[in-house]
């Protein structure tokens, strides 16, 4: 693409231009501007001017002929941004919009191309390039999130004989599966998933043929140019539909807490993943060392993931500050919510690949998963093993806690305890109260749905792909 500077003659090579007649001023010139940025929509604004020519016809704007003639132009101006050879004219061209449609004019003449704009605005033009762009980046990232959710569920099923410890205060809780703490994860991001999936809904929405605030004066079928474009349905107040860009904080109010979910999911892996723990081992791809430790390998993917976090509530943040005090209806300010969502979406684009690769390269360490484990974690099973015998619950958790005590007074694990010392405490414990202290045993009981369990697993792996596969 070749930039090519116009003369200074004021305003009146722009769209606006009639009613100016003094010069821009050079830096509100490069203040003002938005192709620099905005250009990336340059297929959805000549899908949307296509539409609405072809819309135009059925008003009698346009003949069957000039509509042709628009057609073919614009085509002809989206090959050339395809293959990097439309010429930019600065000074002239200060978003994609007047760069489209002032190309238009020079292939096809101004008398044709002229009337495109008839009862349209760039309010609702901009509008629209918007909600066809983040559609269509939204449904990419709804592919890229099934896909890792598809490496969780794998994973949890070929792994689903680890056993490791839970962490509640980051101390050894309960035994549990490994396959059970990629779901809790699963869960989250199935969450992220449904929630994307109504996003995506508010988003595909239609706002061509609003105008400029009060709609269109010439009767034009919006309803038709929705369905060519792909809307599942159109935004039913003129000024709302030129005003709104919620639909870009939400997006971005969705994408922070997917980042949210994708920082703590990081930030468990880094702890599992240090030498203190030792029950991960990231791929080389997604590690890097130190310019001065020899030995050390750091893992900067899951510490750039649960960075970037901040990147993008910051990024909601200011467009939140941004719209909360413009009036109705469009106002400039709006324009700030295009560079932090283009921003935004590629963050989150990103993301999702990488913690998709490091999930499937990852290598885990059972022995060292299994070494954490500690017959203390068994003291709730214990107490559970008087409720079995008909004690309640909280006079059992009392019996326990005596136990645990004691272990810590004796110096030795609670599976070391005679049994002859177990009745000193409570002389309900029988001879087979030594059968608590197996860890396998332990996350079996666990068979509630939900549980950590083989079967609760396996039942969960499958609501996991139940979700994945009613969008699909």
């Amino acid at each position: 693409m070749a930039v090519q500077q116009s003369p200074a003659n004021g305003a009146s090579g722009r769209l606006w231009g009639g009613r100016f007649t003094g010069k821009t001023d050079e830096l509100m010139e490069q203040y003002n501007e938005s192709l620099s940025f905005d250009r990336v929509f340059y297929a959805q604004d000549i899908a949307g001017s296509i539409a609405y020519a072809r819309a135009n016809v059925t008003t009698k704007i346009l003949t069957q002929d000039e509509f042709l003639a628009i057609e073919k132009g614009l085509k002809q101006v989206l090959e050339e941004w395809r293959t990097d050879t439309f010429l930019v004219k600065k000074g002239i061209d200060e978003d994609i919009h007047t760069a489209n449609e002032r190309r238009l004019g020079e292939i096809i003449g101004t008398d044709i191309a002229g009337k495109l704009h008839t009862g349209r605005s760039r309010n609702d033009q901009v509008a629209t390039d918007l909600r066809l762009w983040l559609r269509d980046e939204l449904r990419e990232i709804e592919r890229y999130l099934i896909d890792l959710l598809k490496v969780v569920a794998e994973r949890a099923q070929n792994d689903i004989s680890l056993l490791m410890p839970s962490y509640t205060h980051l101390q050894r809780a309960q035994p549990i599966r490994w396959s059970h703490w990629l779901l809790s994860y699963g869960a989250f991001f199935a969450d992220d998933l449904l929630r994307l999936r109504e996003v995506i809904k508010r988003v595909n929405r239609c706002p061509l043929g609003c105008g400029a605030v009060a709609g269109n004066a010439f009767h034009i079928d919006r309803h038709a140019m929705a369905q060519e474009l792909g809307f599942e349905g159109l935004l039913p107040n003129s000024m709302a539909a030129v005003a709104d860009r919620v639909f870009i904080l939400e997006t971005m109010q969705w994408g922070s807490t997917l980042m949210m979910n994708i920082s703590r999911w990081s930030e468990d892996l880094i702890i599992y993943s240090s030498g203190e723990f030792g029950f991960v081992r990231l791929a080389d791809a997604y590690t890097t060392g130190s310019s001065l430790m020899p030995q050390k390998k750091n893992s900067d993917s899951l510490e750039l993931l649960r960075g970037k976090a901040g990147r993008v509530f910051g990024q909601m943040a200011g467009l939140m500050m941004s719209i909360k005090g413009i009036p109705s209806t469009y106002n400039k300010d709006l324009q700030e919510s295009v560079e932090p969502m283009l921003a935004h979406v590629k963050t989150l684009k990103d993301s999702l690949l990488i913690a998709a690769r490091v999930l499937a390269t990852l290598t885990t360490f059972p022995n060292k998963m299994a070494a954490a484990l500690t017959p203390d974690m068994l003291a709730t099973d214990l107490a559970e093993y008087l409720v079995r015998k008909g004690l309640p619950f909280r006079e059992t958790h009392h019996i326990s806690g005596r136990v645990v005590a004691l272990a810590e007074k004796e110096e030795v694990p609670m599976d070391q305890l005679s049994l002859e010392q177990l009745q000193g405490v409570d002389g309900r414990f029988g001879p087979d109260v030594l059968g608590v202290f197996d860890y396998e045993r332990s996350v079996e009981m666990k068979d509630a749905a939900g549980g950590t369990s083989k079967r609760a697993v396996e039942e969960q792996i499958r609501e996991l792909l139940r979700i994945i596969e009613d969008g699909e």
